[in-house]
Order: structure tokens, then C-alpha cells, then sequence
């Protein structure tokens, strides 16, 4: 109860003192390469395995994933890779997806997922279906917390942190959880994002 109202608090404060961004960034889907929707909604697995759409500002192309399955080539490096490009050679990324990623600043709608319900400020970051299988044995653990906006895997190294690594990373966090941990979690992320440490 008192790990949800900090969620909603916080929630809450992070939408009021970022709604000009939302505004700000907003303008820039209006043309260019980004031009199209704001934001970007994916389904992810969450607590108990039950299924929600993530947001994110757009950071990619309309039809982003048309266009990498297209290159046969690079999208199974994709899947070797962690489900991840480096961001020079992913060709769904915007100028403007760029910026946002390296800024953290795409994640910022994520605090109506926390609002919802559907996340926590700090737990092990929602995965795709797919990425299930790099958790084994241990995927009801996994699944046995709300997933968050930060955790232990984004303070850890984020991106430079891939699979098998990154499952002992996140169940670290799922055996180890306590407000405490949180709250040196979300200072920790502070210096990280101002660092730019990982994010791409």
C-alpha cells in the first residue's frame, strides 16, 4: 500500500512538472521524419503475466517494424542482439527518437502506465513476450512484481547489460526489493539519466 501511494504521488508530480514537455515535444511530430502520432504503444508482460500497452513518445518511423523485418539480415542481428541495434545502424529510428532516447525523455509517458496501475516507479522493466524465455525457470519470480519505469537493470548499465546478464540483474531486485532499495534506485537514475549512461 505505501509502495503504491508513493507510485501515484510520484505519478502524479512527475505528469504536472513535465506537461510542458509534453506540450514542447509534441510540436515535432508536426513535421519531418516524425511526422505522425505522439506517442508510441506497445503490449508488454506485466505483473502475474497479465498483458497492457507501454507508452512512450515515438521515437521511430510510422511502419518502424515493416521496415526492419524488411532487411532480413539486420533483423535477425536484432534478435542475436537482445532485441537491440546500435543506434547508427537501427534504420526506424527518427533524428527526434534519437534525442528522446538518449535523454530518457521517451519514457516520460510511462507515468500514466504508473497511474493506471499497470507499473511502479521502480521495478524490473516490461518485456515482450518474446523475452520471456531468457528468464527460464525463474519467469514466474519475474512476474510475481510490477514492472517499473526504473529499476535495478537501469542503474546497473541499462542497454550495455543484455541477456543472460540482465536476469540476474532484474531478479536481484525481485528477491532484494524494499523501499529502501527503492529510493537509492530513483536517486541513482537521476544521476544516470543526466549522465546519459546506457540509454539508447
Amino acid at each position: 500500500m505505501t509502495k503504491r501511494t508513493i507510485d501515484i504521488i510520484g505519478a502524479i508530480i512527475g505528469l504536472v512538472l513535465t506537461s510542458p514537455l509534453f506540450f514542447i515535444i509534441s510540436i515535432f511530430y508536426l513535421f519531418g521524419d516524425s511526422k505522425g502520432p505522439i506517442f508510441f504503444k506497445q503490449v508488454r508482460v506485466g505483473k502475474n503475466g497479465k498483458k497492457f500497452y507501454i507508452y512512450k513518445f515515438r521515437s521511430m518511423l510510422v511502419k518502424a517494424e515493416e521496415k526492419l523485418k524488411a532487411d532480413k539480415e539486420l533483423y535477425e542481428k536484432y534478435l542475436r542482439n537482445n532485441y537491440k541495434l546500435e543506434p547508427h545502424e537501427d534504420p526506424r529510428i527518427t533524428n527526434l527518437g534519437r534525442f528522446l532516447r538518449k535523454t530518457s525523455l521517451d519514457e516520460i509517458p510511462q507515468l500514466i502506465n504508473v497511474l493506471k496501475g499497470e507499473m511502479s516507479l521502480v521495478g524490473p522493466r516490461p518485456v515482450v513476450e518474446e523475452e520471456l524465455k531468457e528468464y527460464g525457470m525463474e519467469v514466474s519470480k519475474f512476474l510475481s512484481v510490477k514492472p517499473g519505469i526504473t529499476g535495478y537493470w537501469q542503474v546497473s548499465g541499462r542497454s550495455e547489460v543484455g541477456y543472460p546478464e540482465r536476469v540476474d540483474v532484474e531478479l536481484f531486485y525481485v528477491y532484494n526489493q524494499s523501499l529502501l532499495l527503492d529510493i537509492v534506485i530513483l536517486v541513482k537514475t537521476v544521476f544516470m539519466v543526466l549522465l546519459r549512461k546506457g540509454a539508447y
